[in-house]
């Protein structure tokens, strides 16, 4: 989670053979800043989290909570700049294979050494056909033979993932992959508690059985309710942790999120509802927080639905959409308008767009109906949209379907339903078109096509194009920077002519967060944001 300055910067330190190290990056308290004496923290999450099982951790909700129970080899500070985890120093030791130096005193938390057979075991237990983590196919093909193996097709000791001794991992990737201590950030490639998954099955994440390695251990989890998270006694960096007990809440419906915030029973509200930044940044000035992000709000199309199998029907859906005025007048938050999967700011490939994003609506509206008729829709015909309960993506949804009512007298029946049975739907194919959304795992192009790729987990549309995923495959393989950008975006453009989605606006995140909250950064492109970052000033 980092900018492309930073890869920038990171690339050119591996490439002179300098490796990367550092020591603690936590909580810096500015000189002068008086802590409150009680540093506790009530943080809304957006949604239930489905998992904290780092392995099957899929929304962002469930991974922000993974990221404060569990680190990886690296992490990113509240800057979204990389900063050792439980590795202490990496270098590229040739273009496919990465070295990293464990720390000696990273402690699970039930005191026992975190060690690289710990990664090894995790890393292969997350890649498993059997733990079946939605995941698994997405980081996979970074690691050699680590798609083969997430697909059945080889065994998990063939992963290029080795402990070459008690305190160093070697991984290997079938390709350079200069991001990859950005990519280990990422807590899906972390170690995992053997022992404890062993003992407890499926249970092992429930409170007072989950171990994990984080700066914070489990103490309560109410499903629906709140998650409560406390400070470690066995974190190796713990004296630079000034939270002692943070609280996650689960509430979707953003007015009452405000709510809450108002009355003094939240300091920190996930998302403001549509329409209502402009009002808040100036009823609450000292707590409005607002940043734009690698991250794209988008509607998924089921290529395999009757309907939606035709591609002049995916593309004149997407047509007649005024991105401006969603933009500017529904959401109206700083968000920018999007015609591609990869969004602004994000390396390795240039943003595309497509040719009538130019066109007055007019043209527009009328080639769209050229091409429903085509297709053999007329209007009054019905399609059916799905979203997760949120008056955000309720407004979002409603004027969406008034475009498709308005301008090719289209029938829109909307569902909604929890954001945890939505993920089902999607990924079962259960859907028409469907609410989405996707933030940066890391800053590279990859990151976004997997929405769009062959056969990846992350892929619920069910599109494939060949021909790109060969560019994009030699993309991949390509050391020449300026090459591999060129084919991405090739490749891109072409998925993209295939209409498997409807990409709407790159995301900002507008929110409220107390004053008195330290930390918090507004140059976090990927809006992660550590608790062990986080202090309460005194007020």
């Amino acid at each position: 989670m980092k900018k492309t300055m930073t890869i920038s910067v990171l690339a050119a330190s591996v490439a002179l053979g300098l490796g990367v190290s550092g020591a603690a990056f936590a909580a810096k308290v500015p000189a002068g800043v008086q802590l409150a004496a009680k540093q506790e923290l009530i943080r809304n999450n957006g949604s239930e989290a489905e998992s904290l099982d780092p392995a099957l951790a899929e929304s962002v909700g469930a991974n922000n909570i993974a990221r404060d129970l569990f680190e990886g080899l690296t992490a990113t500070d509240a800057d979204g700049k990389v900063v050792p985890g439980v590795a202490e120093s990496w270098k590229q030791t040739d273009p496919t294979t990465w070295v990293f130096k464990l720390r000696k005193n990273a402690k699970w938390s039930d005191g026992s050494s975190v060690t690289a057979d710990d990664f090894v075991y995790g890393i292969r237990r997350f890649l498993d056909p059997k733990t079946a983590s939605p995941y698994a196919t997405t980081y996979g093909i970074f690691l050699i033979n680590g798609k083969e193996a997430a697909e059945g097709k080889k065994p998990l000791t063939d992963v290029g993932v080795k402990a070459t001794d008690k305190y160093t991992l070697e991984i290997k990737t079938p390709y350079p992959v200069a991001f990859m201590p950005e990519l280990v950030s990422n807590t899906q490639l972390g170690p995992a508690p053997k022992q404890a998954i062993e003992k407890f099955g499926k249970d092992w994440t429930k409170p007072g059985k989950l171990v994990g390695n984080g700066a914070f251990v489990l103490k309560e989890w109410l499903v629906n309710s709140k998650l409560i998270i406390e400070k470690s006694a066995t974190y190796w960096d713990k004296g630079n942790v000034q939270l002692t007990k943070v609280t996650y809440l689960p509430i979707e419906d953003g007015f009452a999120d405000v709510k809450m915030f108002q009355s003094g029973e939240n300091e920190w509200v996930y998302q403001l509802p549509p329409g209502t930044y402009a009002k808040y940044k100036a009823e609450l000035p000292k707590d409005i927080r607002n940043a734009p992000m690698l991250g794209l709000r988008y509607y998924g199309l089921n290529a395999k639905d009757p309907m939606m199998k035709d591609i002049r029907v995916r593309k004149a859906l997407s047509m007649v959409i005024d991105r401006d005025i969603l933009s500017s007048k529904i959401t109206a938050d700083g968000q920018v308008p999007a015609y591609s999967v990869v969004v602004r700011g994000t390396a390795g490939s240039d943003v595309t767009s497509y040719d009538w994003a130019k066109w007055p609506m007019a043209q527009r509206v009328a080639e769209a109906k050229k091409l429903l008729a085509a297709a053999g829709v007329q209007p009054g015909a019905k399609i059916k949209f799905t979203y997760n309960t949120s008056e955000y993506h309720k407004k979002m949804a409603i004027f969406a379907a008034s475009e498709w009512k308005s301008k090719l007298g289209l029938n829109t029946d909307m569902e909604n339903m929890e954001f945890k049975v939505l993920l089902k739907k999607r990924h079962d194919g259960d859907y028409q078109i469907a609410r989405n959304g996707w933030v940066a795992d890391y800053n590279d192009a990859t990151t976004f096509l997997a929405l769009v790729q062959c056969g990846n987990d992350q892929n619920d549309n069910g599109n494939c194009n060949p021909k790109a995923e060969e560019l994009i495959k030699q993309g991949s393989q390509s050391q020449d920077a300026a090459k591999r950008k060129q084919l991405l975006t090739q490749a891109t453009k072409m998925i993209m002519d295939d209409y498997p989605m409807i990409p709407l606006l790159q995301y900002t995140v507008p929110r409220l967060v107390k004053s008195y909250v330290g930390g918090y950064s507004t140059k976090n492109p990927m809006d992660r944001y550590r608790n062990k970052d986080l202090y309460i000033i005194k007020h």
